[in-house]
């Protein structure tokens, strides 16, 4: 579950007293089935990035989707990818933060 405690830290970090209050994290179930996860990144240090909708499909019950647009994170995938889901969203941080 260490995913979980740094997703948690992260945005702890971006808690300002103000940005909680408009923008964060929502994790949804879809009907493929699977999760989809979106992070608002306004005011943060990836805020400006944009990536397209990648799409990487081995079969129907194995894929994910990751897209920057808009000032959001988002990431589908199957109901076993929640955890790589958020691990894309704190590898892409890592990456541009260090």
């Amino acid at each position: 579950m260490e995913i979980l405690e740094w997703i948690q830290d992260w945005f702890k970090s971006n808690c300002d007293g103000d940005w909680e209050h408009s923008y964060g994290i929502e994790i949804t179930t879809i009907d493929n089935p699977g999760w989809n996860v979106e992070i608002d990144i306004s005011n943060t240090s990836i805020a400006n990035i944009h990536i397209p909708w990648i799409l990487n499909e081995k079969n129907a019950q194995d894929w994910y989707g990751v897209k920057i647009e808009n000032q959001k994170f988002n990431a589908s995938g199957d109901p076993g990818k929640l955890t790589f889901l958020l691990g894309l969203f704190k590898e892409m941080i890592q990456k541009i933060e260090n």
